[in-house]
């Protein structure tokens, strides 16, 4: 007979150390997205599955946990990512014209778990922007998510950027099975070059050779020199090229400290981005702190197809890798029935002071708070003093 209080594999509580330093990092992040002019949403946990995985791929609807409504007998799903959600919002609750900029940040659940490591139940912080297609949107997106682990004393950092149309470039007018552009897909995301050929056995030659060179593309800026020459000479390759190489130029401009690279046989998501898109990764982690990028698509399903773009992270794997916080200093207080007492008390918490009162026939204990005051009772007036100077007393 299992324990009553073991949780299923890849689901632990969060501590009370650690969940302050992630309420820290949830509270700076939707402060940074507000200043950035983002309005915060809270969608729900659960909603009808066609509507959670609008437009986002096989990939997320093997994450997604399903049930039957029990009111209603349709099928419903706990979200695995909050962006079809904003989608739906945007589309059919706001319905603006101009520019949306949202902002959630809340639990989502997974089926499986990323790895041996993973959570199933990361805490999802996102931000969205709607409504305008250029790349200025894009590069907020990323400066937004640069700024984010910033704030989260996570340094240095490095940026990957790639973009989806580069191999809809390559394979634009070559017919393919949905099967066979899977298998393609899986081999480049895993880099297996012997894969990547079984994949495309029967392209043409040209194909198979620009498939080729896209597992040779990673790197700094020679890459996107490589890639105009050993890419198919196509609008599409080009214009992913071109932006690519804008939205460097100007993270770099933002960013000088920041380590940017290419990597064109990123696949992470392609089924589900429609442009350009990037990975962060900070000191400590050996996956990415952060992803994003242009998803266009999104909105379909709801009838307003809108220019979409934006990243997301998980709040409980950037605490871990985060920069560490002091320990929040407090004061320590006698229990007691004197108005006088209480009234201090009182007042000191009003004041924005933590006050840890000790409770009847407890000693202190340690704590995660700093006690380095006391309040004491001198000549009939409760006033402060500082702990290590009581001690030498």
């Amino acid at each position: 007979m299992l324990s009553a209080w073991l949780l299923p594999e890849h689901i632990a509580d969060v501590l009370p150390t650690q969940a302050r330093r992630i309420e820290e990092l949830r509270r700076a992040l939707l402060d940074r997205a507000r200043a950035y002019g983002f309005e915060l949403v809270m969608p729900p946990l659960l909603e009808h599955l066609e509507s959670l995985l609008s437009g986002t791929g096989r990939e997320l609807d093997l994450k997604t946990f399903k049930l039957v409504d029990q009111l209603s007998g349709r099928m419903l799903g706990l979200r695995a990512d909050t962006t079809p959600q904003a989608a739906r919002i945007d589309a059919h609750l706001l319905n603006r014209e101009g520019v949306t900029r949202l902002c959630y940040c809340g639990p989502v659940l997974h089926t499986r778990a990323a790895g041996l490591a993973a959570t199933r139940e990361p805490l999802q912080f996102g931000a969205e922007i709607f409504g305008h297609a250029g790349l200025e949107a894009d590069l907020e997106a990323a400066e937004l998510a640069l700024d984010g682990l910033a704030a989260a004393s996570v340094q240095p950092l490095v940026i990957d950027l790639a973009d989806a149309r580069v191999l809809r470039g390559v394979l634009a007018g070559v017919a393919m099975e949905s099967a066979q552009l899977q298998d393609i897909v899986t081999a480049l995301s895993a880099k297996d070059t012997a894969a990547l050929m079984d994949a495309c056995a029967g392209a043409a030659e040209p194909t198979r050779q620009a498939l080729a060179a896209l597992l040779r593309l990673y790197g700094g800026d020679e890459v996107l020199v490589a890639a105009r020459t050993a890419l198919p000479a196509r609008a599409l390759v080009r214009d992913a090229i071109d932006q690519l190489q804008w939205l460097a130029t100007h993270l770099r401009a933002a960013y000088p400290q920041l380590k940017v690279g290419f990597d064109l046989s990123d696949m992470s998501g392609y089924a589900y981005y429609s442009g350009s898109r990037f990975a962060i990764y900070g000191a400590g982690s050996s996956d990415a702190l952060a992803r994003g990028g242009r998803y266009d698509e999104v909105g379909a399903v709801f009838g307003r197809n809108r220019p979409a773009v934006g990243f997301s992270l998980d709040l409980k794997s950037l605490a871990e890798v985060a920069g560490p916080s002091p320990t929040p200093t407090a004061i320590r207080a006698p229990w007691g029935e004197d108005p006088a007492l209480r009234a201090a008390v009182r007042r000191l918490r009003e004041n924005g002071e933590i006050v840890l009162a000790m409770l009847p026939g407890h000693e202190p204990e340690a704590q995660a708070f700093d006690c380095d005051r006391e309040l004491v009772s001198i000549d009939g007036r409760w006033v402060l003093r500082a702990i290590e100077a009581a001690a030498g007393h």
